[in-house]
Parts: structure tokens; C-alpha cells; sequence
């Protein structure tokens, strides 16, 4: 079936899955599976059966584009895995499942329809399948208990997380772990247990690890717990303990009938439709038209201006990745509180268990650092994390040019500054990049890749594979001010300050947004981020027009010394240095300030809340999108996504307001525009798009056409 084929080793059939890049489980490669099995228990010159995954992996999973079509009600690219899994337990031969890489989803769904599973030490198993708003609708969730028991099997579904090959060992999911050759391990083993009498054990009869019923309701109530607090507003997390429920309380038969149900429910759900799109649209934003095909040379050296928080962010991400760094500033003392910070937070994660001493060691001794006029002339990126100032980031840029070899990367983290400015400061703007990473820069996914009028493809391209060596998620935008993530960010914090001076609170502006989902609220974000952050900014390009209405209060915290989190208070006050707590005397402040200005206040709705907050970032979205400043509408919502805490289940905002409806999203921002002025002027983009029916999804298909 070209994808599937099988070799005869030693009297074992070996069947190997090839499907690149992941060797994912598409109609064709069940159906080659299907036949390849068949022939083998036919063959009798094969004793046992072996199956493998060629190339990086086993097999990551069933095939996403046949999930996408069934969230939209398109069954056609589902493949049905049922009548091949039953061929394979019901095979009289041994089958020996052979695992390295990933066996994630279906492709553990078919290991555990092997009778034996054996997997290399780095292998990862797992059912991640509630991080794309489904369960597993392969019989995972009837096998999975019955190998590893309720609880352990209420851990991997609920969680999504994959596990190790050594937890997979002591939980009774695989019987082996190779060290050497991966398939002559699993061959010896089929051998050996084709010596055996009888046929072999199916997996769907095993019933030894499933708990008596007194003791059922206890494993699910924790179960339900762990998918409350650790996946809080999602549905298929709470759906798939019920069919684990049905794997310990029916026969495996009823139980997978009733797996397919629940699965069903989720797979059309909202949340499933969302969340699959944001996988797609993660994947898309590395699809810049114009880009060399050529893949640009490896960067092996880095050198970062500025030690504060962002640079000391980047050294981190850049040693991570197995990247030499240069970190300078311009004083010794700041390089040292620079390098006991990045100290500190490697012997926080040593404490957390997420590296060893040895590893910290590794990655401290990448870190190189410099006070002073450093050298560059060896860096393949050089990378400015200096205080937003074009002056300041203007002269760094001198020095990038006269000291760095040719083909250099030169790049700036600025948030908000002209890319063609500080480029014009350099006698080569085609090497000039943003790269906007996002705070803390060591633990964020997403970073700006900021295009200038004169950036090279070339240097777009470096750039792009810079990020994804980083671990990061690298979207290429326009020059423009604040670029994308902060041109939304800015007017839905000043619309959050309006709120706060006609009658609501920071907390309940707060509340609202994190009931939506979104990881913080804005005043908290505000305060994490630093309210001197974006008073910098507005000193240095004020952001509102004459006659335009201005927020009355966040100048004023500034002023008192309030910058947020790290002098103690802000919006809020922190008695614990992370706690934030509302405080009088910013409410005071809050009320006396809309009295001077004239504002009535007055009681305000939650849903007025959302609406004000949600729709100014899809109408200021949809401004950025006409005007070229992103390039897909899945971009901006990769960026909220991935940079700013925009719930995944909701797809982020412009696929936000395509599920709600342009019409409807459109009718709502022209009644906010009768009622507060200009900055709630429809933008035309939207304003077409609700009078043609179509969506940002529609106009995304239309522009890659």
C-alpha cells in the first residue's frame, strides 16, 4: 500500500509504517496496515509479527486534516481504525509493537492493540487528544485502563501530557525497554513469545488492573478533580473520565460504542473547532511567500546587548538551544545582576525538577558575559535588548555595523519602535530584523519577527528558523507601531482604563476576562508587565490624537512610584510580592480622577465588559490585516495565542469573532461607535466582510489561493 510494508526477519513478519514526516494515521496507511497484517498471519514463513515506525518516529497520531473535516461535519477523512485494531488483537500470531520516538493519540491506540509493546528509552507515549478539544475515539480510552489501571490511565487522558518509556515500563504499558536495535529487540521478543502455547492475550480482554466497583467513584472524583483544576474551562477533559468510567463498568464492546459517542460530542463541538484551528494555524504562520527555499546556515553564536530582563530572557532561550551567547551592558554591575538572575532561575527550575545540576552547569558555562564596548565580530545574530528609546537603540546599531562580520543577523527586541528607523542608522537594512520576543523570554513561545521596508528574505528566513531553534513560535509582521501583538494590546488596556473610570472595577474587569478564559486579566498583566512600560512608550510616541479621549489614571500610578509587581503595587497591591489584592486607594484614586474629568459613573454588565474588551482587539485586528501589517488573520490569532494568554479553546480573537459572526460582531461595534466616538470606528475590513456574509477564515482561504 506504499506507506505500509513488510519484511520477513528471522521468521518474524516486520511491518513498517512509512508515512513522513510523522507517520501520522491516515485512511491509506490504516488500510495498508489492515492488508500488511493480514498477509502476515497468512505467511508461514513468519512466526510473529513486528510493527515499527520508519524514520524519527513510531506514529505521532491519527491524521489532524480528517479531525479538522469532522469538527466541520466533513466524516470522509476520519479513518475508522476499529475493524484493523480487531485484526490485529484477534491476529493467532504474536505482534510485537515497537515504539521510539512519539506513539501519541492513535498511534497508541494502535500499540495497544499489539499484544506485546517494547519502546526505546527516549520513547514518548501518550493521549493528548483533549488539547484538541476531543478524547481519544480509538478504543484508547477502554485498552488504556486495562493496561495501566483507572488511575494511572485518568493522568494521561485528562493531562494530555505524553510519558516517558521508564513510566511507561513500571505503569505496565510496555514490557520492554530497548537500549541497542530497536527491531531486533522487538524481534527476539516475538520469537520468544511465539514459543508459547495458545494464542496470545488480547489486550480488550484484560481485566486484572480494573479496580472493584467500591473502589470506582473515588479514582473518578479525582479524576474530575485534576481535570477542574488543571484544564479549568475545557469540556473534553471532563468527558473522557466518563469513558474511562465506561472501560471499568461495561463490557469492552458497550464501552467503545459508548467512547465513540462521547467522542463524537466532542469532536463537533465549539472547543474542538477552535482548538484544531489554532493547531493549523500555528503550523501556517512559517508559510511567508518570497522566502528563500535554500534553509539558512545554523547560528552558532549570539551576541546580546543589554542584561535587564529581556536580555537576560534571550541568553536563557539562546543556551537552552545549545547556542554560545555573548551578554553585555554597558556597566559591570549591571552584567552581574543580569547573570545572578538567569542563576537564579536555573536553580529554580533544578528545585521544580525540570533540570539537573549538570544541565544548569551546561547551559551557565554557553553564557559568556562583557561589560563595555564588546566585540561582535564573531556573532551570527547580534540581538539589542536596550530600554525602548530610538536614540539609545539608534547608536547600538552604529556599533552592530561597524563590528560584525558579513551576513550577520542584526536585530532589535524593540515592542513598539520604527524597524526602519533604527535600520537606518546601519549601512546594510536588509540584514535589520525585530525580533519582539515577549517577557520573560526564556519561558514565552512567541516572537515578532518584525519586517522592515528593506529586510532581506534571506534575513526573514534566518530569523524564522532562529525562533523555531529556540523552541519558539516565529510570526513575521509588518513595520508599524506596536507591530501586531501590542497595535491590539494598547487600545484594549486603555478600553479596560475607560471601563475602570465609568463604574467598573480593576478586579471585576479582571474577573470578566479570566472567566473568558484568558490566562490574566489586564490590570494584572499590566501590573506583571510594568505600568513604567508603557508610560515609556507614551512618552515616547503619545498614542492619541487631539480630541481623543486619554485614560486619567495610569500616568498618575506612575507618577506615585506604582509600577506594578516589582515596587509592590500598582493596580493592585501585593503584601507578598505575587499576590494581588485590590486596593482603596487606587479606587479612590480611579473615582476622584473620573469626577475631575467629568465622567458619569455608573453600574456596568459583564457582557458590556467583554463585549468593549473582545471587539476592540478583532476591530483593531481587522485594521492590521488590511493594512498588510499581518499577513493572515490565523496570525493574529497565533499571536494572542501564543504571546498575550488568549484562551486556545476560543481560537484566538478573529476566530472569536467569526464563530460569533461579522454581521453581529460588526452591528455591535457600529452601537459602541454611536456611543463613545471615533476609536470605535468600524474599520472598513470588517465593515465588507459582515456585508459579503464571509469570514477571516474565508479571506485566510482566499489570499493563499
Amino acid at each position: 500500500m506504499g506507506a505500509v510494508s513488510t519484511e520477513v526477519l528471522d521468521e518474524v513478519a516486520v511491518i513498517r509504517i512509512d508515512n513522513p514526516p510523522v507517520n501520522a494515521l491516515s485512511n491509506d496507511v490504516i488500510a495498508g496496515i489492515h492488508a500488511e497484517v493480514a498477509r502476515a498471519a497468512a505467511n508461514p514463513a513468519a512466526r510473529a509479527i513486528v510493527m515499527v515506525g520508519a524514520g524519527r518516529t513510531f506514529v505521532a497520531g491519527a491524521d489532524i486534516k480528517g479531525l479538522e473535516g469532522m469538527a466541520w461535519g466533513d466524516m470522509s477523512g476520519a479513518p475508522d481504525m476499529h475493524d484493523t485494531f480487531e485484526l490485529i488483537e484477534d491476529c493467532p500470531k504474536p505482534v510485537v509493537m515497537a515504539m521510539h520516538g512519539t506513539a501519541l493519540g492513535g498511534g497508541l491506540e494502535l500499540a495497544m492493540a499489539g499484544h506485546y509493546r517494547v519502546a526505546s528509552r527516549d520513547a514518548r507515549l501518550g493521549q493528548p487528544e483533549v488539547n484538541l478539544g476531543i478524547i481519544p475515539g480509538a478504543e484508547g480510552t477502554q485498552r488504556l485502563p486495562r493496561l495501566v489501571g483507572v488511575e494511572k490511565a485518568l493522568e494521561m487522558c485528562v493531562s494530555g501530557r505524553p510519558i516517558s518509556a521508564d513510566d511507561a515500563l513500571h505503569a505496565g504499558l510496555i514490557e520492554w525497554i530497548v537500549d541497542g536495535d530497536l527491531v531486533a529487540g522487538a524481534v527476539s521478543l516475538a520469537r520468544e513469545k511465539a514459543d508459547l502455547p495458545g494464542p496470545p492475550r488480547r489486550t480488550r480482554e484484560r481485566t486484572d488492573k480494573l479496580p472493584p466497583p467500591s473502589a470506582l467513584p473515588a479514582m473518578l472524583e479525582v479524576g474530575r478533580a485534576l481535570a477542574a483544576k488543571t484544564k479549568k474551562h475545557l469540556e473534553a477533559p471532563r468527558v473522557v473520565v466518563d469513558a474511562i468510567a465506561a472501560a471499568a463498568t461495561l463490557p469492552f464492546d458497550q464501552g467503545r460504542v459508548r467512547e465513540r459517542e462521547l467522542f463524537f460530542e466532542c469532536a463537533r463541538s465549539e472547543q474542538a473547532k477552535a482548538l484544531i484551528y489554532a493547531f493549523f494555524a500555528e503550523r501556517t504562520v512559517a508559510k511567508v511567500p518570497g522566502l528563500p527555499a535554500e534553509p539558512p546556515p545554523p547560528v552558532t553564536s549570539v551576541a546580546i546587548v543589554g542584561a535587564g530582563t529581556m536580555g537576560g530572557g534571550i541568553a536563557m532561550a539562546c543556551a537552552n538551544a545549545g547556542i554560545t551567547v555573548t551578554l553585555t551592558d554597558t556597566e559591570q554591575g549591571f552584567v552581574d545582576r543580569g547573570l545572578a538572575t538567569i542563576t537564579r532561575n536555573y536553580e529554580a527550575s533544578v528545585t521544580r525538577g525540570r533540570l539537573t545540576p549538570d544541565e544548569v552547569r551546561t547551559r551557565l558555562d554557553r553564557i559568556r558575559t562583557q561589560a563595555g564596548a564588546a566585540p561582535f565580530d564573531n556573532a551570527d545574530v547580534v540581538i539589542e535588548a536596550a530600554f525602548e528609546n530610538m536614540a539609545v537603540k539608534q547608536e547600538i546599531f552604529r556599533r552592530f555595523d561597524a563590528g560584525t562580520k558579513p551576513g550577520c543577523i542584526l536585530a532589535t527586541n524593540t515592542s513598539t519602535l520604527d524597524i526602519d528607523a533604527i535600520a537606518s542608522a546601519t549601512s546594510r537594512p536588509g540584514a535589520v530584523v525585530g525580533l519582539h520576543f515577549f517577557s520573560p523570554a526564556n519561558v514565552m513561545r512567541l516572537v515578532e519577527i518584525v519586517r522592515g521596508r528593506d529586510t532581506a528574505p534571506a534575513t526573514v528566513a534566518a530569523a524564522l528558523a532562529l525562533a523555531k531553534r529556540l523552541g519558539k513560535v516565529g510570526v513575521v509582521v509588518g513595520n508599524g507601531f506596536g507591530f501586531v501583538g501590542n497595535r491590539l494590546m494598547l487600545p484594549y488596556m486603555y478600553e479596560a482604563q475607560f471601563l475602570a473610570e465609568e463604574g467598573a472595577t480593576p478586579q471585576q474587569v479582571d474577573r470578566v476576562l479570566t472567566d473568558f478564559g484568558m490566562a490574566m486579566g489586564i490590570f494584572a498583566v499590566d501590573d506583571m508587565a510594568g505600568l513604567d512600560v508603557a508610560w515609556r512608550v507614551r512618552q515616547e510616541r503619545p498614542p492619541f490624537a487631539a480630541g481623543m479621549r486619554q485614560p486619567l489614571v495610569a500616568d498618575v500610578l506612575c507618577e506615585m512610584g506604582r509600577f506594578g509587581q516589582k515596587t509592590g503595587a500598582g493596580w493592585y497591591r501585593y503584601a507578598d510580592g505575587r499576590k494581588a489584592e485590590a486596593d482603596p486607594e487606587v479606587e479612590n484614586l480611579i473615582n476622584r480622577r473620573a469626577r475631575e474629568g467629568g465622567i458619569a459613573r455608573r453600574a456596568i454588565s459583564d457582557a458590556e465588559i467583554l463585549d468593549r474588551l473582545m471587539l476592540t482587539l478583532v476591530n483593531e485586528g481587522a485594521r492590521v490585516l488590511e493594512e498588510g501589517i499581518a499577513l493572515r488573520a490565523s496570525d493574529i490569532d497565533v499571536i494572542y495565542l501564543t504571546g498575550y494568554g488568549f484562551p486556545a479553546f476560543r481560537g484566538g480573537p478573529m476566530f472569536y469573532a467569526d464563530r460569533r459572526g461579522l454581521a453581529d460582531v460588526h452591528r455591535r461595534v457600529s452601537e459602541l461607535h454611536a456611543q463613545h466616538g471615533a476609536r470605535w470606528q468600524p474599520a472598513p475590513l470588517l465593515e465588507r466582510l459582515a456585508r459579503e456574509g464571509s469570514t477571516f477564515r474565508q479571506l485566510d482561504a482566499a489570499r493563499a489561493n
